[in-house]
């Protein structure tokens, strides 16, 4: 079994940061990919920004050169650097993993729990 676990989310002014983190325990062989996706009610899950196996990385239009992901493979978690944050970047911000849990398994994709990011004066 896997876990993955968000945290870091809070409230934040229109133009501050803040800083999320996700790690995934558990049975693991390999990561793939960590990423960070978001909703607001009444939309579709978007992705925001990816980090892949030997550190590259790829961002949602809407984030780049606001928002910034790393990556510590031996702890196997992932964090989102939030900058410059505006009103629309409210939502809860939900962290997956795509794992191998052993050698020989296909690669599962796990997800966490969410956490609430809001962006107001």
């Amino acid at each position: 079994q896997v876990q993955v676990v968000e945290s870091g989310g809070g409230l934040v002014e229109p133009g501050g940061s803040l800083r999320l983190s996700c790690a995934a325990s558990g049975t693991i062989f390999s990561i793939e990919n960590m990423g960070w996706y978001r909703q607001t009610p009444g939309k579709a899950r978007e992705l925001v920004a990816v980090f892949r196996s030997g550190g590259r990385t790829s961002y949602a239009d809407f984030v780049k050169g606001r928002f910034t992901i790393s990556g510590d493979s031996a702890k196997n978690t992932v964090y989102l650097q939030m900058n410059s944050l505006k009103p629309e970047d409210m939502a809860v911000y939900y962290c997956n993993a795509d794992v191998k849990p052993t050698m020989a398994s296909p690669v599962f994709r796990y997800w966490g729990q969410g956490t609430q990011v809001t962006v107001s004066s």
